[in-house]
C-alpha cells in the first residue's frame, strides 16, 4: 500500500482549524479494511521492537495522548494498537473529573506524577486537555478549584494562560526525552449518535453507557469550539496534534499504529553496547559456560 503521509493528519500551529476538512471516516485514498489490518500487523511487529529497544535503553521515554469525543473509540484504539507491545513497558492513566485532594493541587499536579519513566511508553486516555477543553465548556467547574482572585483572571484570558502553560510543559518533556504524541479522534455527531446507540442496545457495550454521555452530547458545538482552540494554540512543532478519522475503528487503529511508529523511528533507537569492562564480563562468562557443556 502506499505509504500514508502523517502532515496529512496535522493540525496547524497558529491557524483555525476546520475539523469538517479532516477525514472521520474511509477515504478513497486511504486504505479498506482487510489492507489495513494486514498493516496494523506489520506496524505492530515493528513497534514491539521498537519498544524493546527502548526499554533497553531507558533514554527516552513517549507520552501518547488521546482525546476525542465520547463514543470516538479512545480504548478500543489503545488496546488495537497497543495489544502488540510488552505490558511491562507500557502504562495506562484514565482521568476523570478531579476531586478530594487533586482540587487543592495545581490542575497539572495529577497529570505530571503519572508521566512515563524512561524506557516507558505511558498513554493518558484523556488528559490535561480536559482543563481546557471539558473545563471551558463547563466554567462552573472552576469555583471547585478554588483558584486565587488574583490568579483567576476573566476566562478568555484564562485559557490562553493555560495554552502557554501546557505548551511550555511538553516542550520541557520533550527537551528532556520524553516524546509526546497527541491524538485526537475525530467523529461526525451521526457517528456518535451511532455508537451511543450501540452502548445502549448491545449488552458487551451496556457498562459503558453513561447518562452524561446524553448531557454531554448537548453540548457538541461548544466542544468543537474549545477543540478547535486547543490545536490552533497547542499544535506546536514539538508536539503536534494529529487528527485521526475514527468513523470506522479499524482505520484509527491503522492510522494512529502508523503515526506512533515513525515518531518512533525518529528517535534512532539502538539497542546499548556493552562497555569493555562488561565484555570482558561477557567473554569470561561465555568460556565459563562453554566448559560446563
Amino acid at each position: 500500500m502506499p505509504a500514508l503521509k502523517l502532515e496529512r493528519f496535522v493540525a496547524p500551529h497558529g491557524r483555525k482549524v476546520r475539523l469538517d476538512r479532516y477525514d472521520s471516516d474511509r477515504a478513497r485514498d486511504l486504505p479498506g479494511c482487510a489492507e489495513a489490518e494486514r498493516k496494523i500487523e506489520a506496524d505492530g511487529a515493528e513497534l514491539a521492537r521498537q519498544q524493546d529497544m527502548l526499554l533497553a535503553r531507558e533514554s527516552h521515554a513517549v507520552l501518547l495522548v488521546f482525546q476525542g469525543m465520547d463514543g470516538a473509540g479512545k480504548d478500543g484504539t489503545i488496546k488495537h494498537v497497543m495489544s502488540s507491545v510488552d505490558p511491562q513497558g507500557c502504562s495506562v492513566a484514565s482521568f476523570k473529573k478531579p476531586a478530594g485532594r487533586e482540587l487543592k493541587c495545581d490542575y497539572l499536579r495529577r497529570f505530571v506524577i503519572r508521566l512515563p519513566e524512561r524506557g516507558q511508553i505511558g498513554i493518558f486516555n484523556r488528559s490535561y486537555y480536559e482543563e481546557v477543553v471539558g473545563t471551558r465548556v463547563h466554567p462552573e467547574n472552576l469555583d471547585e478549584q478554588n483558584l486565587p482572585a488574583r490568579g483567576r483572571p476573566a476566562e478568555s484570558a484564562l485559557w490562553r494562560r493555560r495554552f502557554d502553560e501546557i505548551n511550555n510543559l511538553e516542550k520541557y518533556l520533550v527537551d528532556n526525552g520524553i516524546l509526546v504524541v497527541k491524538f485526537f479522534l475525530h467523529i461526525t455527531r451521526e457517528q456518535q449518535r451511532r455508537r451511543l446507540l450501540e452502548r445502549i442496545s448491545e449488552p458487551e457495550k451496556k457498562w459503558k453507557y453513561s447518562p452524561s454521555d446524553l448531557r454531554e452530547r448537548g453540548h457538541w458545538d461548544a466542544y468543537l469550539e474549545a477543540y478547535r482552540d486547543v490545536f490552533r494554540h497547542t499544535s506546536t512543532p514539538w508536539a503536534p496534534w494529529y487528527v485521526v478519522p475514527a468513523g470506522e475503528r479499524w482505520l484509527s487503529a491503522m492510522v494512529v499504529g502508523h503515526v506512533v511508529l515513525a515518531r518512533l523511528r525518529k528517535l534512532d533507537l539502538a539497542y546499548p553496547e556493552p562497555d569493555p569492562d562488561e565484555k570482558r564480563e561477557m567473554n569470561a562468562a561465555a568460556k565459563a559456560l562453554g566448559r560446563e557443556g
